[in-house]
């Protein structure tokens, strides 16, 4: 047996020693608690200690003098739990979760961390939704693998996020360069959207119906839907997947809707004219794509998602991440806690502000080679963004 294999029965199974990277603690787990020789059990929060190289210690915020803590030994019944999903649940939201792809179920290590729904009880694809995987031809769906994001989710009572259905990216050519005319691409557009919601109707939370549908000034993309068929493009994919399937939340997503600025304007404006028209729009996400040292303060997030509030939807944190020029050094890495602070209290402070995803966890994987923009390092250790991800969930600030 390889050691990733080993990795899988961990769960399930007491060893003479937990594997590296495998779990070796926390609330509920009746494994072993020692590691092999050269690693270390290390606390990540209550519900999950890990075996990590004995030789690394975690990153703690700079106002902490320990590098690692020890294994809960307490009962759930006693124990204050510090799960990211056990403190936003607690605090009012629905979730905190993770964008996530079929190579990731693959990887047993990162699923260690990916699959506790502790830490995360949400899920949304990164690719396996979108155009260019579900109708690579025309009238031809393929949704094997997507289908098996959706039992993965389910299997663990996971809240799924589709993503996305009409997005100018990552269309197959023949909807790119069809050269349709205006009847025909109405034609595509409803007959994907239909066939798309239908297959995984019942199975979602919400759907990104659109994605990146304006520029930064407020205009809208010059996307071939938009050149082809105008504004009301976005009617008819709301329309048709309101039609698929009716019990589904749907979604406009973006990015830069972080300040009250032309952006968040034209969703403001355009979410009101959809409902006038009579048209189901529930939410609006921010994708929340931020740099260490400019994101916006507190008070600045907070006032845009009330703005997309104010005009009648929900709002999400959709895929949180906030990379930084490598390389990475002390003073960037508690920045980077202090942004991370600040966008997990943006939404906390907001009620209908239901969830946040963060765009997968660990620098090993994200889709910004060279930015560390997520909470876990590159083998698996909390940095400091994630206790600032901590303190966030439970309303207190980084300062």
């Amino acid at each position: 047996m390889n050691l990733y294999a080993s990795i899988l029965l961990a769960a399930g199974h007491a060893y003479a020693a937990q594997p590296l990277w495998g779990q070796c603690g926390g609330i509920g787990w009746t494994g072993d608690t020692t590691c092999v020789s050269g690693a270390a059990c290390v606390f990540s929060n209550d519900w999950y200690s890990q075996c990590l190289p004995s030789s690394s210690t975690t990153i703690r915020p700079s106002s902490s003098s320990s590098t690692t803590r020890p294994v809960s030994t307490t009962s759930a019944s006693t124990s204050t739990a510090t799960g990211f999903v056990d403190l936003a649940v607690a605090a009012g939201k629905q979730y905190f979760g993770i964008m996530i792809d079929n190579s990731d179920l693959e990887k047993p290590e990162y699923m260690v961390i990916a699959g506790n729904t502790h830490i995360f009880n949400q899920a949304t694809p990164g690719n396996r939704m979108k155009w260019d995987a579900t109708e690579p031809s025309r009238n031809q769906f393929s949704f094997s693998a997507a289908d098996a994001l959706v039992t993965w989710a389910q299997s663990g009572g996971r809240q799924l996020r589709g993503h996305t259905l009409v997005w100018h990216n990552q269309l197959p050519a023949w909807v790119t360069n069809g050269g349709f005319n205006n009847a025909t691409l109405v034609s595509v557009l409803q007959n994907h959207v239909t066939n798309v919601a239908k297959h995984f109707a019942g199975k979602l939370k919400t759907w990104d119906v659109t994605n990146e549908i304006f520029n930064e000034d407020g205009t809208w993309r010059q996307s071939v839907f938009y050149k082809t068929i105008g504004e009301y493009y976005v009617d008819i994919a709301f329309r048709a997947a309101a039609a698929a399937d009716p019990n589904v939340g749907l979604a406009a997503n973006d990015y830069n809707l972080d300040t009250t600025n032309g952006k968040v304007a034209a969703y403001v404006a355009l979410v009101k004219r959809l409902k006038a028209r009579g048209v189901k729009i529930t939410q609006v996400g921010s994708q929340a794509h931020l740099t260490v040292g400019q994101t916006p303060s507190f008070n600045s997030m907070v006032s845009a998602l009330n703005s997309l509030v104010a005009a009648g939807v929900d709002v999400a944190i959709t895929e949180l991440d906030i990379r930084m020029q490598l390389p990475a050094t002390s003073a960037k890495l508690e920045q980077q806690k202090k942004d991370y602070n600040t966008a997990i209290r943006a939404c906390m402070a907001v009620p209908r502000c239901v969830g946040i995803t963060i765009a997968g966890y660990t620098d090993k994987y994200s889709w910004i080679q060279n930015g560390a923009p997520l909470p876990y390092d590159e083998n698996y250790r909390p940095k400091p963004a994630y206790y600032g991800i901590i303190d966030g969930l439970k309303g207190i600030a980084d300062t």
